[in-house]
């Protein structure tokens, strides 16, 4: 089953609707226009520690420009930026766009020895790195002062598109995913159809990073294209969050990953009457979560299932229909063999990868998923890989690391398989392993339950706050950080 939906594409470089062949860019990056900052001088664009105005914003990103092009950047050129959430990352991507460049992102947060392949495989003429960085812990956004400067080995953009991206890692070596000007919009479009995505007149308080996909176009580019005003806490903790959402008196939507989700369910505040709802994605909300999040504020946890490679692709923004999703507007989605695959014109990635994770218009999420053929919900069910067999019997680690996550004695849980099933924990104050174990008869089968038991201070996470399954990782972050109990 199919569900498809139909859209058009805003012409660049104007806010006037046109058919999806007057799409294409003339040049990678050049299609930014007016649209982007359309609205009067005096609205509001952000909110980093104070108001930043649409016009501020338009006056910063014509210097950055300025200062990229004395740097060397032009049409067709390549623009990396490596600085963390600030609006100097917000300036230096829309005036890479502007002058036409291809912009890729590197996330701050990577250690010195992964920017350096990054930029081996990237090959950027221009990278824009901080000078300065004022940011205290938790904090949602920096202050940054950066610097532009040219690379002597970087090379102009070999293919049309826009914008470059490496994925999470999560799950293991990271992809360069490449997406045109059109691939873009089109997304852009999508959010704007989506029944309760916030509009005009409302705010977004975004946790999840703008240098990955939620962030980057569910946040910051929808925000700006559709008059939103986009507020970055001062403090990403439930205490910032919540005087984030309470600093304005328009309906308020919270944008982030399951994580923040359990922050704030974790610790309820005063009412917040903004607040409309929350939406998160990135990875399987776990159960009770949805439940203990509209106790403490009385609104919906929405979700989303999206890819770097493709953006936003299902969601159930009224959170009552957890733990399925619907298909976005414009995608088309098929079950095959029990993996959940997209329809996709091209490949979105360059350079090296499994050849099989594109195909005859297909991309291959390798996620296993089930479709409701009566209703076209589908329901994300985790990775793939995830189905193991013992003893000749298969095992749906998903399910069992489900389960053991909604244990009250279970902060969090990832399991991983070698030959045996492998169980990594954060347990909750004052639980113990034998408390998890004794849970464990009544609601798991023997041959389901973990032979071992890693119990951790806290998960490995990524950059966007995703919990990484990689096992070399988990294994050398249990060995470096907790005690292993067997």
């Amino acid at each position: 089953m199919t569900i498809e939906g139909t859209s058009g594409h805003l012409l660049p470089a104007t806010g006037r609707r046109g058919p999806v062949a007057a799409a294409a860019p003339a040049a990678p990056g050049q299609w930014v226009g007016e649209w982007l900052l359309a609205g009067s001088d005096d609205d509001a664009a952000l909110w980093m520690g104070g108001p930043v105005t649409r016009g501020e914003l338009r006056g910063l990103v014509d210097r950055h420009a300025d200062d990229l092009a004395a740097a060397g950047l032009g049409a067709g050129g390549t623009l990396s930026l490596h600085v963390p959430p600030s609006l100097a990352f917000v300036a230096d991507l829309l005036a890479g766009w502007r002058l036409g460049a291809q912009v890729s992102l590197l996330d701050h947060r990577l250690a010195t020895r992964e920017i350096e392949r990054a930029l081996d495989r990237l090959r950027p003429q221009v990278l824009v790195e901080p000078v300065t960085v004022s940011s205290p812990a938790m904090a949602g956004y920096a202050v940054v002062q950066r610097e532009a400067r040219r690379l002597p080995d970087g090379l102009p953009a070999a293919t049309p598109h826009a914008l470059i991206q490496l994925s999470s890692g999560s799950t293991g070596p990271s992809k360069v995913i490449a997406r045109a000007a059109d691939d873009l919009t089109a997304e852009l479009d999508r959010y704007r159809e989506l029944a309760g995505y916030p509009g005009a007149g409302t705010r977004i308080v975004l946790l999840a990073s703008i240098v990955h996909v939620l962030g980057l176009v569910g946040g910051l580019l929808h925000s700006l294209h559709a008059g939103i005003e986009l507020v970055f806490p001062d403090r990403v903790t439930a205490e910032g969050i919540r005087a984030a959402v309470a600093r304005g008196e328009r309906p308020t939507m919270v944008l982030g990953v399951p994580f923040h989700a359990e922050l704030l369910a974790a610790a309820p505040g005063p009412a917040l009457p903004q607040l409309s709802k929350m939406v998160v994605a990135g990875e399987l909300v776990r159960p009770g979560v949805p439940e203990a999040l509209s106790r403490a504020y009385g609104v919906p946890l929405g979700t989303m299932y999206g890819m770097t490679e493709r953006g936003v692709i299902a969601t159930d923004l009224t959170g009552r229909l957890w733990p399925a999703v619907t298909a976005a507007p414009g995608m088309t989605l098929r079950v095959q063999d029990g993996e959940l695959l997209v329809k996709t014109a091209a490949s979105p990635y360059i350079g090296l990868v499994d050849p099989t994770r594109w195909h005859d218009g297909w991309l291959h999420t390798r996620d296993a998923a089930a479709l409701d053929e009566a209703t076209g919900l589908v329901t994300v069910l985790g990775r793939l890989d995830s189905q193991v067999s013992i003893g000749g019997l298969k095992v749906d680690l998903t399910e069992v690391e489900q389960t053991i996550a909604a244990l009250p004695q279970v902060a969090t849980a990832v399991l991983d398989f070698d030959g045996a099933i492998g169980a990594y924990l954060v347990l909750s104050d004052g639980a113990s392993l034998a408390d998890v174990q004794a849970a464990l008869p009544e609601r798991i089968a023997p041959y389901k339950r973990p032979r071992h038991w890693h119990v951790l201070a806290e998960m490995p996470r990524t950059a966007t706050g995703k919990i990484v399954r990689d096992r070399a990782v988990l294994r050398a972050h249990a060995s470096a950080n907790a005690g292993v109990e067997t």
